[in-house]
């Protein structure tokens, strides 16, 4: 039963992200400082280093909270 309601949270969960994105609210994403984008004439080279450690940033207090309301 708890392996159901974790699917259906982390399902709805990835809804609202998709709808966030649809609607534009992560236009900031990937133009942070410390990201590094390279173009020359033939190539494009792109790092999201700090967009990156962001995401692990939320993903880990998600997880945390997440795992703690879960947690028998």
């Amino acid at each position: 039963m708890r392996t159901g309601n974790l699917l259906i949270a982390g399902g709805v969960a990835l809804v609202v992200i998709g709808v966030m994105v649809r609607l534009g609210w992560f236009g900031w994403f990937g133009r942070l400082p410390g990201d590094i984008r390279s173009e020359g004439d033939n190539v494009s080279v792109f790092f999201p280093i700090t967009s990156m450690i962001v995401v692990s940033v939320v993903a880990t207090v998600l997880l945390n909270v997440f795992g703690r309301f879960f947690r028998s």
